[in-house]
């Protein structure tokens, strides 16, 4: 169980159908573990300049593969020279904060959509 077990209120069974027992337990739902969304920038690897990269990276190779005493070091070094790329030659784009609330699913979403396309047709 996810919740802490100071959130289940009682708990007892029921008779199933079989000879097994179903458990019924009552809980205090918290607000509390759902998270804002934020708008957030990410990397379009698909247009990434892979040749301005791969330049980028044979460069700095010599750097990276000299200087190190550890490999804790060394890998430090690797991963700043990858995220360094990224930020160099992969364009990023915002994402938007999704305006539908949490508890929507798919269902619900392609009724949305369908009825949005509706009433623009109209």
């Amino acid at each position: 169980m996810a919740r802490p077990e100071s959130s289940v209120t009682s708990s007892g069974t029921v008779q199933g159908v079989s000879d097994h027992l179903a458990v019924i337990l009552e809980v205090e739902w918290e607000d509390t573990c759902t998270e804002p969304q934020v708008e957030r920038v990410v990397p379009v690897y698909n247009k990434t300049d892979v040749s301005g990269s791969q330049t980028f990276l044979c460069d700095k190779f010599a750097v990276w593969s000299s200087n190190g005493s550890n490999v804790e070091r060394i890998w430090n070094n690797f991963k700043n020279i990858g995220y360094e790329s990224i930020e160099r030659f992969a364009p990023h784009k915002t994402l938007r904060k999704n305006s539908d609330p949490e508890y929507y699913n798919t269902e619900i979403k392609r009724l949305k959509s369908k009825e949005e396309y509706n009433r623009r047709k109209l």
